[in-house]
């Protein structure tokens, strides 16, 4: 069913039959077709007030061009489209992304976490196993004994070793860099 026939006009086969776009032709159509405007909106995702807007927006705008519509019982089409593409208008004109807030805030940067990783490399894989665990993982020299199958002793005494080891080569970091400073 058209418009035309839901509004109420008669048609006839013949071109000049159709109906005039008279004022209380579109008002007659805007009070019946508003609604399906807003409803074919809806159905399309967009919001109820930018639909309600938009919808608004066609039909005013189908009124100021209603000159151009050469079939008026294809005037709810026509506002549809009309509602489309203002809507469409809309969706370009928008940025389309959103530019993220500022933070200001400072880097938190672990200076000590890139210094471990790189004084274990020069670790024995044994010192280092025993080194991660302890100081790392957080295990007793009792637990990492029983994982390696050594007494805890011994243990303790590679902890001691590495320590030193470590302690050395730190050292020798500092002097090459204050070496190579002046």
């Amino acid at each position: 069913m058209t418009l035309a026939n839901a509004i109420g006009t008669t048609q006839q086969s013949s071109p000049e039959a159709t109906p005039l776009m008279t004022h209380e032709y579109f008002s007659s159509a805007y009070q019946k077709g508003f609604q399906l405007t807003l409803r074919f909106l809806l159905s399309r995702g967009i919001s109820h007030e930018i639909a309600l807007d938009t919808a608004q927006a066609a039909w005013a705008r189908g009124w100021e061009k209603r000159a151009q519509l050469q079939q008026p019982e294809l005037l709810l089409t026509w506002t549809n489209t009309i509602a489309l593409n203002i809507y469409r208008t809309l969706l370009r004109r928008e940025s389309p992304s959103e530019p993220l807030p500022e933070i200001e805030s400072a880097v938190s940067l672990n200076v000590a976490a890139i210094d471990v990783e790189r004084i274990l490399t020069y670790c024995k894989p044994k010192d280092r196993t025993v080194l991660e665990n302890h100081y790392i993982l957080g295990f007793k020299a009792r637990e990492i004994a029983q994982l390696q199958g050594c007494s805890e002793s011994a243990v303790r005494l590679r902890l001691l070793r590495a320590r030193r080891k470590i302690q050395h080569h730190v050292i020798d970091l500092k002097r090459q860099a204050k070496a190579a400073c002046a």
